[in-house]
């Protein structure tokens, strides 16, 4: 199902990970086993647009609960149920809101008013072409940092992948900070959002990225 910007509500529920990037046209999956979260699924599953925003949380310098600025909604395309009450679920990246303000009370779980306006792009069925992509400097780049960091990972299937699928997966699948990922998530176009990938890749492995990111 496609969501036309004016399907799109004022009010989402919000679901703070830290760490966990949603990203327009990626997929997340997600294991549910709070009680409140399994409450904003039940609840989830009862609105036409099945819309969950994914947020980064964060830290205020007095030490206060605040959410960063915008999210990405994702819809509810994938749902089981495990023998013990667990959820696991998967979202679909739909598009990136800014948060206008909180919605205080009513519900165990968070819930924001939301401005989709801005990022009318994010419902189309696939990002700009990415012009200045490099695919064979960039798949070297990636394999020192998988190895740096001892991972594998299925090379036929990167050199095969649309640049977007490529670039997204990469962001939200790479052990980066939650303000990296919040970069990332923030990145106007692809070609901005590759560009500080590969910054944030070329930074891990000079500071020694199989050290520091595995802790």
């Amino acid at each position: 199902m496609m969501i036309k910007f004016s399907d799109l509500p004022d009010t989402i529920p919000v679901f703070p990970l830290p760490g966990a990037l949603m990203l327009p046209r990626a997929r997340l999956p997600l294991h549910i086993f709070e009680p409140r979260y399994l409450a904003m699924i039940e609840d989830c599953m009862k609105t036409k647009t099945r819309l969950i925003g994914m947020i980064q949380p964060r830290e205020t310098p007095g030490g206060e609960k605040r959410l960063h600025a915008i999210g990405c909604a994702g819809r509810l395309t994938g749902f089981s149920e495990t023998e013990d009450g667990r959820y696991m679920i998967t979202l679909s990246g739909t598009s990136r809101f800014r948060v206008r303000e909180e919605i205080q009370g009513f519900t165990p779980y968070r819930r924001c008013l939301v401005d989709w306006s801005g990022f009318e792009r994010d419902l189309s069925r696939e990002e700009e072409a990415d012009h200045g992509f490099n695919r064979a400097g960039f798949l070297d780049l990636l394999g020192r940092y998988l190895t740096a960091l001892n991972l594998s990972t299925d090379w036929d299937s990167l050199k095969e992948a649309e640049p977007e699928l490529l670039i997204n997966s990469l962001s939200m699948l790479c052990p980066f900070s939650p303000e990296d990922k919040q970069a990332l998530l923030e990145a106007p176009s692809l070609s901005t959002r590759r560009e500080t990938l590969v910054t944030l890749i070329e930074f891990a492995l000079r500071s020694g990225a199989g050290d520091e990111v595995m802790q």
